[in-house]
Formats: structure tokens, C-alpha cells, sequence
């Protein structure tokens, strides 16, 4: 019994003793191996622009797989890319996190570095801290279009008749460094974004505004960082009757009007009679049936066509264009014009409005 207990004892000792190892080894704090600091913030940025920060990190394992970071208690801010730009300086990694302010109260996120190695060692995590940072608000005019970019050029513009008291202007545009989504314009009888193409460096959209007759100078502001004041764009409204092709057919030019074609036509053959008649030579008579068979062409009404119950109809022939009405019933609408996949179409109430081919009825 008494060597029993001697054994019990003596177990009972180097089991105690393992625990108090394992306890020891428990309690051993992880090595810091990455050191992080701020190498780039903005002394102030503007409330809806896009800024970017940049840290520098430092580590003391020269073998590793890869540096993640996590961003985490940021206030008025909006995070536009999952992974920083990395650039890597002799035994530092510079890291570019691009951000878009929404608030004019913004603050930092804390940035979480973790080290991951090859073996499989863990290493302690590194905080850097958020800081504020310095919040503008801007004060524009109300021709203000809500874009605020290193730089915002129109491309290309077209202005059509939309009824009787509007025009529809469409004008595509590339910004950069800028929230190209945000653009807006204040007392606009309707507008909206046709196509976009968002990306916090380089970004394009395709925008329509309803504007009235009365307007021959359509014109807007924009906010360059660059040069650090609003920047004027102007599109003049130069009013064309034939249709919008394509999205990248949008730039005006002059078109002759069909009542001007019949007039030249006309004269040509006045002129061709006349002349035939003096010379007598009265086999060339034919040449005066080809403008007037150019007459009879150009006066053929416009053709009636039918349009499915429940079809749409755009304001412009862009694959997702904007919806103004769907057809409650079965329409016969005059047909205007034709491009690929679409046909113009005149609407009772004068309007002009764009429906898939695949909406018009087949017989």
C-alpha cells in the first residue's frame, strides 16, 4: 500500500511539472517581426473624392509567403480596393490603399498586419492606428455635377428632338480618379446613366439629360484636384433629326433635311428639262426621271409597324437604355429610323422613343 501511494506521488509530481511546461509555453508571447508606419496621408481631402494612403512596412523574417492586411473602425469612408498597391524598396514593401470619403467627418481604419510564412510559424499581428483626417466640403454652383476627379473630358455628344418642349442631349465622358457614378445634374427635366464603367483610376459613362428647346448652350461644372478649382464643360445644342446609331456615334454634324433634298432634286430636274428641251435632244429626257424618282423616295410616308403588348421602349438603341414606357397593348407606331437591333419609332404623343426588333410583331 505504501509503495502504491509512493508511486501515486511520484506521477502525480511529473504530471504537475508537464502542465506547468506546457503553461510556460503557453503564456510565451509571439515574436513582433513587422513593423508599420505611415508613409503618405493627405494633409485634407474633399468630402466625395477619392484619396489614397500609403503605408510602409518592415520585416525582420527575410523569407515569408506574403504580408495581408486588415482594415477595420474607419468612420466616412469607403474602401475601393480589397488589395493594396504594392511597391517594394529595398527591404520595405509600400502599401496603397485607395479610398472614396463619404462623410465630412473621416477617420482612418486601424491597418492589422499579419506575416505568413513558409514554415508555418506564427508571429505577433502589427496595429497601426487610424488617425482623422481633415474634411472639406465644397460650396458649388448649381450647374455642379456632383464629380469630383483628377480630370473629366467629354468624348463625344449628340443632341435629338425628344417631343415638342424637350431635347434629349447623350454625351459619353472619362474621368479619372473620380466616383464617376455620383454625376448628377440639378434642374433637369430627367436624366440618367446609359452605360458606366466605374473604377476608382479610370472610369467612363454614357449619360442622357432631357433638356428644354429654349437651351442652345447645355453646360456644367466639374472640380479638378489637379489645378484645385471648377472646371466648365460646354456641349452646344446642335439639333439632329437623324437617329443615335450606336453609343459611340453620339458627336453632332450637319445633316441635310429631307425638304432641302427634295428642293436640290427638284431643280436638278428643272434644269435637266430645260436644257434637254432647248437642245431637242429629247433622248436624254431618262436622266430627268432619276431625281424625280429620288423625289418620289424621299415622299413615301413613313411606315407603320407593329409592337408586341408588353414590349419596351428606350430612349436610346443601347443594350439596359432607359425604359419610358411599355406597351400596355398591341401598338402600330410610324417607323423613323433603323439601326442594329433596334427601330425608331414615333409615339402618339410625338415622342421618339427606340424598340428591340424582337418586339415587333411578326405576320
Amino acid at each position: 500500500m505504501r509503495i502504491l501511494l509512493v508511486c501515486l506521488f511520484f506521477f502525480s509530481a511529473l504530471f504537475a511539472n508537464e502542465l506547468d511546461k506546457n503553461a510556460t509555453l503557453l503564456e510565451k508571447p509571439l515574436q513582433k517581426v513587422l513593423y508599420v508606419s505611415y508613409e503618405d496621408v493627405p494633409k485634407r481631402i474633399i468630402n466625395g473624392s477619392i484619396f489614397t494612403i500609403t503605408i510602409k512596412t518592415l520585416s525582420t523574417v527575410k523569407n515569408f509567403t506574403d504580408i495581408t492586411y486588415e482594415l477595420s473602425e474607419s468612420q466616412g469612408l469607403k474602401l475601393l480596393s480589397d488589395y493594396p498597391s504594392r511597391e517594394i524598396h529595398d527591404k520595405y514593401y509600400y502599401e496603397t490603399f485607395y479610398f472614396l470619403a463619404t462623410s465630412k467627418s473621416v477617420k482612418l481604419p486601424n491597418i492589422k498586419a499579419t506575416l505568413l510564412s513558409f514554415d508555418d510559424n506564427q508571429y505577433a499581428t502589427t496595429i497601426l492606428a487610424g488617425k482623422q483626417v481633415n474634411v472639406v466640403s465644397l460650396n458649388p454652383k448649381k450647374n455642379f455635377a456632383n464629380i469630383i476627379a483628377d480630370s473629366f473630358e467629354l468624348l463625344e455628344y449628340k443632341t435629338t428632338s425628344y417631343d415638342t418642349q424637350y431635347n434629349i442631349v447623350v454625351f459619353s465622358a472619362v474621368a479619372t480618379t473620380s466616383d464617376i457614378s455620383a454625376f448628377n445634374l440639378q434642374n433637369i427635366h430627367k436624366q440618367g446613366i446609359e452605360s458606366v464603367l466605374e473604377s476608382y483610376l479610370d472610369s467612363k459613362i454614357t449619360y442622357y439629360a432631357i433638356i428644354s428647346k429654349k437651351i442652345k448652350n447645355f453646360s456644367f461644372t466639374y472640380f479638378n484636384l489637379k489645378t484645385n478649382k471648377f472646371e466648365m464643360l460646354n456641349i452646344p445644342i446642335i439639333v439632329n433629326d437623324d437617329s443615335v446609331t450606336t453609343q459611340s456615334d453620339l458627336k453632332p454634324k450637319d445633316q441635310s433635311h429631307q425638304l432641302l433634298k427634295i428642293k436640290i432634286a427638284s431643280a436638278v430636274a428643272f434644269i435637266l428639262f430645260i436644257v434637254i428641251m432647248w437642245r431637242k435632244q429629247y433622248i436624254y429626257l431618262f436622266f430627268v426621271l432619276l431625281p424625280l424618282a429620288y423625289i418620289a423616295y424621299l415622299s413615301v410616308p413613313s411606315k407603320a409597324i407593329c409592337i408586341k403588348e408588353g414590349s419596351n421602349i428606350q430612349l436610346l438603341p443601347v443594350e439596359h437604355g432607359t425604359i419610358f414606357e411599355t406597351t400596355p397593348v398591341v401598338y402600330h407606331l410610324l417607323k423613323e429610323g433603323k439601326t442594329k437591333n433596334y427601330t425608331k419609332v414615333k409615339l402618339q404623343n410625338e415622342r421618339i422613343g427606340w424598340v428591340k426588333d424582337e418586339d415587333i410583331c411578326s405576320y
